[in-house]
């Protein structure tokens, strides 16, 4: 591919380039996509491992938000360079504008469910305690199938490890907010929580590698720390048990080789042969943002470091491994209204992607890089190229002021940018303010408690085995049937690849044998 320009400088701030625009650069460059494009051809091998990246709120905007403060407007992130590409409709099962827990359950489960619920289908009314416990209501995730198939499952996660995305991997609850017992209302003493669910039950408690947040929902009491504070955002686990000593007890019960961390220098010198079973508790409650994060020993490892450990302790299993990475911060930047926040974090997931490409062989491995749904964000005016994604352009001709390029539809308190001035409702000037500050808050259409999330479509991209199936346009629970079909984890069951490509191979050799019959 030719470089997109002479010189380029990034800083995850803006890039200073100096940019081609001759009509040779342009036929050129289309030349070369072309040829790659013309190249490609479909990997019909099993999927021996997959690896999923969820990039929670990551939607189009955020990525070319993150693409353009990377590398420019014409810069690919490592995921766009994979040679297949999708759309996937993120609505639920009742909700135009869906959460984290309903999306999470169709990618990882293959059914679309209600507003807020986990690992159960759309039977089950949000609070209905009695009908998340219906058999026939719960779902296996990828990681139950990739267990019974004698592979190795796990997750990395910035969030809680029994937040919204994660949750459906192992946690069948009607409830997103039923953490920990604390926030169980009465009436739902016979439903177990969902980080109790993660260590007792199964799959959860099978899973090879659990790294994220979480240990005020884990651990009964804990105490939090100027650093690393209570959550009030979370529930307060307080009935006594400490969910990591039963996970220790659980692995040498049965014998196993396990360890549990809790910072960088921990992680860091992790005996890989001497694991096989491995918990990181890196924070009370969610992982700090990546520019803020305490990279000390003490501090709390990256969403790539966590990846690449992951990665290591997983590929150990000759038949392979299934592995989710959700880079939560996304989203978490976005609620904010903090739109360099997320779109860092966003930079910081597309980083642990390159890990997983470089650590991994196409040939075997299928990476699926996608999100659950999309954000408000919106790129706005008629910046000129290689200016800064996070900087002010104007002033608009209808108020005089000038204006983000970032912007919201639906935004907290601090998005409600106007103020009275001799009698006239003033929109505030963002010059007059650090708009390229990770703390600074776009001005939003509606003001609410927070940004909302939004409806639009998300983009899904992929390579490796059977990585074409992610093509077109689909309803979000088809990622978990084709990544199914990829990775052959109903090996004999109905539908599955190898029952279809029998199937194909003998109605072929039916159709040659009457053709050389009747010709």
């Amino acid at each position: 591919m030719l470089p997109v320009v002479f010189l380029c400088f990034s800083l995850y701030v803006h890039t200073v380039c100096e940019l081609r625009t001759d009509a040779d650069y342009w036929k050129q460059l289309a030349q070369e996509e072309l040829k790659e494009a013309l190249q490609l051809k479909w990997n019909l091998g099993i999927a021996k491992n997959v690896i999923l990246f969820i990039g929670d709120g990551m939607g189009p905007n955020t990525i070319t938000a993150t693409r353009i403060m990377k590398g420019g407007e014409s810069h690919k992130l490592v995921y766009e360079k994979f040679p297949h590409v999708g759309l996937l409709k993120t609505y639920s099962a009742n909700k135009m504008v869906p959460d984290s827990a309903s999306t999470a359950t169709a990618i990882l489960c293959g059914v679309k469910t209600n507003h807020r619920n986990i690992g159960v289908d759309a039977s089950v009314k949000s609070g209905d305690c009695s009908a998340s416990l219906d058999p026939k209501a719960r779902l296996e995730s990828l990681a139950a199938l990739a267990i019974k198939a004698g592979k190795s499952a796990g997750f990395v996660t910035t969030m809680r490890v029994t937040h919204g995305t994660p949750g459906p991997i192992y946690a069948h609850s009607a409830s997103r907010s039923w953490e920990c017992e604390d926030a169980m209302p009465n009436g739902t003493e016979h439903c177990k929580d969902i980080a109790r669910q993660l260590v007792e039950d199964w799959p959860g408690k099978d899973l090879q590698v659990v790294l994220g947040g979480g240990r005020q929902v884990l651990v009964s009491n804990s105490t939090g720390t100027a650093t690393d504070p209570i959550s009030k955002w979370s529930c307060y686990r307080k009935d006594g048990k400490n969910l990591i000593d039963e996970y220790k007890k659980d692995k040498e019960s049965r014998g196993l080789k396990y360890n549990v961390v809790y910072n960088n220098k921990e992680l860091k010198e992790l005996n890989i042969d001497e694991t096989d079973c491995l918990l990181g508790i890196f924070s009370n409650a969610h992982l700090q943002y990546e520019f803020e994060r305490d990279k000390s020993p003490s501090g709390m490892p990256s969403i790539g470091e966590m990846t690449e450990t992951a990665i290591k302790v997983l590929k150990k299993n000759p038949k392979g491994y299934f592995l989710m990475v959700e880079g939560g911060n996304i989203d978490m930047g976005h609620h904010r209204g903090r739109a360099k926040t997320a779109i860092s974090e966003a930079a910081a997931l597309e980083d642990a992607v390159r890990l997983a490409v470089e650590m991994t062989d196409q040939h075997d491995t299928l990476i699926v890089v996608t999100s659950d749904h999309t954000h408000s964000l919106s790129i706005n005016g008629y910046p000129e190229r290689g200016s800064n994604i996070f900087g002010t352009l104007g002033p608009s001709s209808f108020d005089h002021i000038n204006y983000t390029t970032l912007s919201y539809g639906s935004g907290g308190p601090g998005s409600f940018q106007y103020n009275a001035s001799s009698g006239s409702i003033v929109r505030d000037n963002p010059s007059d303010k650090n708009s390229d500050d990770y703390m600074y808050e776009q001005i939003a259409a509606v003001p609410l408690e927070e940004n909302y999330h939004g409806g639009g479509d998300v983009a899904v991209y992929a390579r490796g085995p059977f990585a074409h199936l992610f093509h077109s346009i689909h309803e979000q629970n088809y990622v978990f049937h084709a990544i199914v079909h990829a990775a052959q984890l109903i090996p004999n069951g109905t539908g599955s690849l190898v029952n279809m490509n029998v199937m194909l191979f003998a109605t072929s050799l039916i159709l040659i044998f009457y053709t050389f019959i009747y010709s």
